[in-house]
């Protein structure tokens, strides 16, 4: 598909994040205004809520705009989704007859603030990047040799929905307890091994009823968009609670995903196959459709006073092991009800070579083999004003679906108990 012309002049340069094709929905506010959605084109946001209002949109009987957040048209399932997608591309394709109509209704991005586009209603992370999983058992037990299960399951755990966080929020560095090996007894304190990890989140529209199981054909349909997401990860806290239960402390404090929901179908024209399969999946999580994206992925540091950041990573969501429908029929195959607004973590993105790990852990081997920023700086794992940004972006014939910074800044640790 090549580029959509807009009206909106900035929406038609090839490499600007937002054009016509993409259409991502977010939750802005701007200066004395409540948070309302809105959605970007180019440089700018058409605010949906006003147009609702105007009648410029009307899918419903019943508003669907009047929440600062888009969970409402999730539940309202695909034909409406459809329905909406070109409605919205009618309003501002070049040689619309409503420009005048909704060109009233644009906000400058730049002047706007931004929220969390969603409410998050529950979080499952999952650990489907093969690199990643391999590079982690040879960092921790000395051997890539991937757990018996994991070629044939997804494997996920369920994470706090109460602490994904929207693109700009600062995170606290997480106290807890840590045990160095040598030691007899374990100690509390910061974080000193605080990590990110590179991921896609998966956005349930429409849910599934308790005790039905899906197919991954049913699951993908459910899928109404993706954000970028970091899942901040305290590995020193991790190593010591994991076993055997898995994470819990190391992980909940702080999730952070990208502003802007990039929607199923604006990425239609990137599906990409999952790779082949060391070993045969059970019948239930095979689909009829490419499972992931190309979606290029890339991860910025900038220590505190630094001028600019340094790329540490580059790598893409192709290489993933499970697709996020294969991820999400699987966590439904026992009958757990799915729920609009649930968000899925695709688990660290890694590809084969270090340029493209994408945690900190495997990029300076557990700290053991630091790596240089451009500043001169040398870095294990993250430390206090550090800055850390991912990126994607999908590249089309003469145009770019991006996703919008994921961001976030460590701030120093809660002194608890205080003195």
């Amino acid at each position: 598909m090549p580029l959509l012309k807009s009206w909106v002049a900035s929406a038609n340069d090839a490499n600007h994040p937002f054009p016509l094709n993409n259409l991502p929905y977010g939750v802005f506010s701007t200066e004395g205004s409540d948070p309302r959605c809105g959605v970007a084109i180019g440089d700018m946001i058409l605010d949906i809520t006003a147009a609702e209002a105007e009648g410029l949109i009307a899918l419903s009987d019943e508003p669907l705009f009047d929440m600062p957040f888009w969970n409402v048209l999730m539940e309202e399932g695909p034909a409406v989704w459809t329905a909406f997608r070109e409605r919205l591309t009618a309003l501002l394709a070049e040689g619309s007859t409503e420009q005048d109509k909704a060109e009233p209704l644009l906000v400058t991005a730049a002047d706007a603030d931004l929220h969390m586009p969603f409410a998050v209603s529950e979080y499952t992370d999952f650990y489907a990047g093969k690199q990643h999983a391999q590079n982690m058992g040879a960092i921790l037990r000395g051997s890539p040799d991937l757990p018996a299960n994991w070629l044939h399951i997804p494997i996920g755990y369920n994470g706090r929905a109460s602490s994904v966080v929207v693109s700009g929020t600062p995170i606290h560095r997480p106290n807890g307890q840590t045990k160095a090996p040598d030691a007899d007894m374990p100690s509390f304190g910061p974080s000193k091994r605080l990590d990110i990890e590179l991921e896609m989140g998966a956005i349930v529209g429409t849910g599934s009823d308790l005790g039905q199981p899906i197919t991954v054909d049913e699951a993908d349909a459910m899928i109404f968009g993706y954000v970028l997401l970091n899942d901040w990860s305290a590995r020193d806290i991790q190593g010591w609670e994991y076993q055997p239960l898995g994470p819990f402390q190391g992980k909940a404090f702080g999730t952070s995903i990208s502003p802007w929901i990039v929607t199923a179908a604006a990425l239609e024209s990137f599906r990409a196959p999952t790779p082949a399969r060391d070993k045969e999946l059970l019948p239930y999580l095979n689909g009829s459709k490419d499972g992931l994206y190309d979606i290029e992925l890339e991860v910025l540091m900038q220590p505190e006073g630094a001028e600019t950041a340094s790329v540490i990573a580059k790598t893409n969501y192709n290489r993933m092991y499970y697709s996020a429908a294969e991820q999400l029929c699987h966590h439904a195959i026992g009958g757990c009800e799915m729920n609009s607004g649930d968000l899925l973590g695709s688990g660290t993105i890694s590809g084969p070579v270090r340029e493209e790990y994408g945690s900190l852990m495997e990029l300076s081997w557990a700290g053991r083999e630091p790596f240089t920023l451009e500043t001169g700086e040398t870095r294990g794992f993250i430390e206090d004003g550090d800055t850390l940004t991912l990126r994607g972006n999908a590249r089309g014939d003469g145009y770019t679906i991006g996703f919008g910074d994921c961001t976030g800044t460590i701030l120093p640790a809660v002194n608890w108990p205080a003195e």
